[in-house]
């Protein structure tokens, strides 16, 4: 008894650290976030309790035009993210010649700092100088100059565009190393049989792929839902607010209003997101582990 007693206290010794992580570093952020989040806190000292009035005035302003465009947002960047690293990682292991530098060139959008990347895209999304509007008029594709930042359906297209840019290698190395998991007689077997590449696609290498396909992108659409620099750095939320997402409406709300108690409301709301997706990403991988036990 005396024995096991010690290696308890030792246990919860080596875990100390994280506790100790967990608990200062997002468990009390958390429980301070909910509890602002039932006050008017702001500059002034004074703070009162308010209940539930800021989650209320939250859905009796535009907040759910924002929510609703978040989702948007996320579902078609994630979307094209899957898309394009689909079909790069299955080019990428194809057997032809260059194909590691081709990999290697895969990279830079991920290694580059993002704000240098965003800032990059901004200057190309420029209508006076911009490399893709000067393109377009060189074509005769526009008559004039062609600011995509300064519209808001262009706007909207052009930061998720960003998005797709930063993700995409990400998404495409771990596709890869799916497919070099996948065991090569499967191929040869269906090969000998007469299969064509599209068939071995649709057959072997899409539903082989499948368990990363939902790991990537559930891990993508949290990361893509709470997206904060590509927005913020391109357009600000505008214009007009037609590329303001929830995460951008309440640093808006808590930092340039300095309406802390709204934008805690908010937050709690985007956790509260968050928490279910990471809810369906657990569970849809259970059920993936079951599967493969069957």
């Amino acid at each position: 008894m005396i024995r096991n007693r010690q290696n308890m206290i030792f246990a919860w010794l080596l875990l100390a650290p994280a506790i100790a992580y967990v608990a200062v570093i997002v468990a009390w952020p958390l429980v301070e976030t909910v509890r602002l989040s039932f006050t008017d806190a702001s500059l002034k000292k004074v703070t009162n309790y308010v209940g539930w009035k800021n989650y209320a005035r939250i859905y009796n302003d535009t907040f759910f035009e924002v929510i609703v465009r978040t989702f948007t947002w996320t579902f078609f960047s994630v979307l094209l993210k899957m898309v394009i690293g689909t079909f790069g990682a299955v080019l990428l292991n194809a057997a032809v010649p260059g194909r590691h530098l081709f990999r290697i060139l895969t990279m830079p959008p991920w290694i580059v700092p993002m704000a240098i990347g965003i800032f990059m895209w901004g200057w190309m999304y420029n209508g006076q100088f911009g490399m893709i509007s000067g393109l377009l008029q060189r074509f005769g594709l526009v008559d004039g100059p062609v600011a995509f930042l300064a519209y808001g359906n262009s706007a909207y297209w052009a930061t998720i565009v960003t998005d797709v840019w930063i993700g995409v290698p990400m998404v495409t190395i771990y596709f890869l190393a799916a497919i070099q998991s996948i065991p090569k007689d499967l191929y040869e077997a269906a090969w000998t049989d007469g299969a064509s590449r599209w068939t071995r696609f649709r057959r072997i290498t899409l539903p082989l792929m499948m368990p990363a396909i939902i790991t990537m992108s559930m891990l993508s659409l949290i990361a893509t839902f709470n997206s904060f620099d590509i927005i913020w750095i391109l357009t600000r939320g505008g214009p007009s607010g037609e590329t303001t997402t929830m995460i951008i409406d309440t640093y808006q709300t808590a930092i340039g209003s300095k309406k802390y108690g709204e934008g805690a409301a908010r937050a709690v709301v985007i956790c509260i997101f968050l928490s279910l997706f990471s809810l369906a990403y657990f569970r849809v991988t259970r059920r993936l582990a079951a599967t493969e036990k069957a």
